[in-house]
Order: structure tokens, then C-alpha cells, then sequence
């Protein structure tokens, strides 16, 4: 009987070195999405109506989070690198240069958002109530911006430095912290004024100061982030922030692609927003579990890439699309079977707002969210896998044109101008996923390796 061959990128002992990768940074990456569905629920539940006016607001601070975290790729990417031919030691200059560029580049953004967020959502014809709730919220989230940069700077260091333990358990901290605030001062518990939109805002800029204090205390106990380092080579200070120049620009184009559609969404009533954005949450969260495999690919491919070998970058690359293929159709058949239940988790089932009951209309579109869930995570671990071999910018072009040049005008016309709500909204949403899941699968097997010649495979 002839024995049956497995491929190559089907090894059980890479299987579990890409699930022993991932789950850890995917369960770390969660607190953040926990934080937001936090506010989600407890506003849902408390004052529904007032969704639209966070979902609108994180237009500016999705953008400016983007951008920044993209810059800030290379805290990450140098430690690591200096770490890895035994030079930890010099890595201070790398966060000191992280926190200097987050205190003044997140200041001119809180500035700028504090200024322009009024205008800014006049300017969108947004009935008063709507532009000023929303501007209103985007000014307080804006007051968070800087230590948000720097809880991210103190964060990949850790976690470059071989600490993502450490990480983990502060972030989940401030998943507690969030809850105990939005209870305060969202659902009013121990007599606090329940301040609805605002007081989702104050929980989140709160929490992130928070962690600031949390974050520096332990950078300052466990690294050499504040001893002496010698001055770096010529040009490292550039690169520091070049290497993340394809991923800001990717960032910005999915994060704000995303956060129009809030825009979008607002522009046909104020219940499809607040439908179409509580979906939307669902497939954030479910995009952590993406996001832990997604940079556990990108790792196993950058060792390979590193080490020349071109069959095992392919392998690693497969593996990667493999994986993100069944954990999404998991995934999506779970959210599938208790759509009823995860949309009761997010509303009241009796809920009204602008006199339209969303309850119903919830459970139907977080059901269509299982399509979406699918290509989303693909395009994601496809283009991180397709950057750990320093192919950066075509990736980035297929974002910008998925998620600006498609997803915009697709939901635009399906749910604005096609008549179809927020149901049209996600239809859109679905579209540009898979145009950007397919293009980014078939990059990556057009482009894996290409440039290093094949190692010879053992026959045994």
C-alpha cells in the first residue's frame, strides 16, 4: 500500500510552531478589540442612539492611529534586530527615539484633531446634534492619542525583547480598568451622571493613560530602554521610520476606508449606522485571531527569507493561507450559528433608535458577517506574509484600491444610493474583502521566493 504524502507545508511540526506563534499574540492583540467592544456593549445597552457619535469620531483617530502605528513599525523591527545578533543592550536609543517621535508627531495630531473635528463633521452635512456629538468625542479620544503611541512604542519593545508576557497581562489589566469606567460613567453604576457617547470617550482616553504608568514601569524595571546606548550607524535614525512607510500607508487606507463607511452609514439614518457599525465590531474582533496568525506567518517567513531558503518560504507562506482558510470558515460558521445570540450580547432585543427597531436588523446582518470574516483575515495574513519578505509596496496598492477605490463606492452605492441600508453597507464591505483577500493570496504565491533559489528537498 502506498503511504500517503502530506505537502510540505502541511509538517505537523509546523503546524504547531505557527499555532504556538500565534495564539499568544493573538490572545494579547484581543484586549484591545475587547476595550472597544467593552464600550460597544455598555452603550448599546445604555444609550444605543449615541453610537453613531463614536463610530463617526473614529474617522480622525483611526487615521492618525494608523499612520502612527505604521511609523512606528521600526521600535519593533530594530530591536529585534539588534537583540537577535546579541546587542540588546544598545536597543535604549531605539524606544527613547520611538517616545521622542510619539511625544511631538501625537501632539501636532491631538492639536490638529482638537481644531478641525467641529468642521470637520459640519463639513460632512451632519445634522448639528450629530456633528457636534461626534466632534465632541473625537476631541477627548484625540486627548489619548500620545499615550496611545507610547503605550505601542513600550509594547513592541517588550515584546521584541522576547517580554510579550508582560504585555499581555497590562493590557488585560486595562481591559478591566475600561469596563470598571464605562460602568461609571456610561451605564451610571455608583451614582456617577451617565454621560452616553462622551463617557465611552473619557473610559478609553482614561485606560490609556492608564497603561502609560503601567507600560513605562515595566520598560523601566526589565529593559535597558533609559541606560546609556552608543550611538547607532549612520542612517539608522531614517530607517527606524522608512521600514513602516508601506505599512502606514496601508494602515491609513484600511483603517480610514473602514471609518468612512461610519460616515456613509450616517448619511442614510442614524439606525444604519448604528447597525452597520455594531457589525462592523464583530469582525474586528474576529480579525484578532488574524492578526496572531497573520504576524506568526510573517515571522516564520522572515526566518526563512533570512536564512535563503526559498522552498521553506513558500511552506511558511502556504501554511499561513492554509491556516487563515479554515480558522475563517470556522469562524464564520460560529458567528453564523449564534448571530441571534452575539446581536442580544450587543442591543437590547427591544431596542429603537430614530423609532426603527435594530434588533432584528442586527441578528440578520452579523449573520452576513461570517462571508466577510473569511477574505478579511486572508488579505491580512497574505500581505503580512508578503512584507516579511520585503515585498511592501505591492500589497499596499492592492490595499488602497480594495478598500478606497472599491469598498468607499460600494457601499456608497449599495446602501445609499441602491436604497439597501446597512445591509447594502456590508454587501460593499464583502466585495472589496474579496477582491482584497484573492489579489493579496495570489501575490503572495506569485512573488514567495521569487528572488532565492530553491533548496533541494530531502526525498526521505
Amino acid at each position: 500500500m502506498r503511504r500517503r504524502v502530506w505537502p510540505a507545508w502541511a509538517r505537523p511540526s509546523d503546524i504547531a510552531d505557527l499555532l504556538r506563534l500565534s495564539g499568544p499574540i493573538a490572545v494579547s492583540r484581543a484586549a484591545m478589540m475587547l476595550m472597544g467592544l467593552t464600550d460597544l456593549i455598555v452603550l448599546g445597552q445604555n444609550a444605543p442612539g449615541e453610537l453613531n457619535y463614536v463610530l463617526n469620531s473614529w474617522l480622525p483617530i483611526g487615521v492618525s492611529l494608523g499612520l502612527t502605528i505604521g511609523l512606528l513599525m521600526g521600535v519593533s523591527v530594530l530591536t529585534a534586530e539588534l537583540a537577535g545578533v546579541g546587542k540588546a543592550h544598545e536597543t535604549g536609543r531605539i524606544f527613547r527615539r520611538g517616545m521622542w517621535f510619539s511625544l511631538w508627531f501625537g501632539g501636532l495630531l491631538t492639536v490638529g484633531i482638537a481644531l478641525l473635528a467641529g468642521p470637520l463633521f459640519r463639513g460632512f452635512g451632519f445634522e448639528d446634534d450629530i456633528a457636534a456629538g461626534a466632534a465632541s468625542v473625537s476631541r477627548i479620544l484625540a486627548y489619548g492619542l500620545i499615550g496611545h503611541m507610547i503605550t505601542h512604542v513600550a509594547g513592541s519593545y517588550l515584546e521584541a525583547l522576547r517580554r510579550p508576557l508582560i504585555v499581555t497581562a497590562i493590557m488585560y489589566a486595562g481591559v478591566g480598568i475600561n469596563l470598571v469606567i464605562d460602568l461609571a460613567v456610561v451605564a451610571g453604576w455608583w451614582g456617577m451622571p451617565k454621560l452616553g457617547a462622551d463617557g465611552v470617550a473619557i473610559a478609553t482616553t482614561g485606560t490609556r493613560w492608564f497603561l502609560v504608568i503601567l507600560f513605562l514601569f515595566a520598560v523601566w524595571r526589565m529593559t535597558p530602554a533609559w541606560k546609556p546606548s552608543p550611538p547607532g550607524p549612520e542612517g539608522e535614525g531614517t530607517r527606524q521610520y522608512a521600514v513602516g512607510y508601506g505599512m502606514a500607508v496601508s494602515n491609513v487606507a484600511e483603517w480610514g476606508g473602514f471609518n468612512f463607511t461610519f460616515i456613509i452609514a450616517t448619511w442614510i439614518s442614524v439606525a444604519a449606522n448604528t447597525v452597520y457599525g455594531m457589525a462592523v465590531h464583530v469582525i474586528g474582533f474576529c480579525f484578532m485571531a488574524y492578526l496572531g496568525l497573520g504576524t506568526a506567518t510573517s515571522v516564520r517567513v522572515a526566518e526563512a527569507y533570512g536564512r535563503k531558503n526559498a522552498d521553506e518560504v513558500q511552506d511558511a507562506s502556504r501554511l499561513g493561507i492554509v491556516a487563515g482558510a479554515v480558522i475563517g470558515v470556522l469562524l464564520g460558521l460560529l458567528v453564523w450559528i449564534f448571530r441571534a445570540e452575539l446581536a442580544g450580547i450587543l442591543v437590547k432585543s427591544d431596542a429603537h433608535v430614530d423609532g426603527v427597531a435594530i434588533g432584528p436588523q442586527l441578528v440578520a446582518i452579523v449573520g452576513f458577517t461570517a462571508f466577510v470574516i473569511v477574505f478579511d483575515g486572508l488579505q491580512n495574513v497574505a500581505s503580512m506574509a508578503l512584507r516579511a519578505q520585503n515585498v511592501i509596496w505591492p500589497p499596499t496598492f492592492i490595499h488602497l484600491g480594495s478598500y478606497f477605490l472599491i469598498m468607499i463606492p460600494m457601499t456608497w452605492y449599495l446602501g445609499l444610493h441602491g436604497g439597501r441600508g446597512a445591509q447594502g453597507m456590508m454587501e460593499g464591505v464583502l466585495v472589496a474583502s474579496i477582491i482584497a483577500g484573492v489579489l493579496q493570496t495570489a501575490l503572495l504565491e506569485s512573488k514567495a521566493a521569487r528572488r532565492l533559489k530553491p533548496a533541494r528537498r530531502s526525498l526521505t
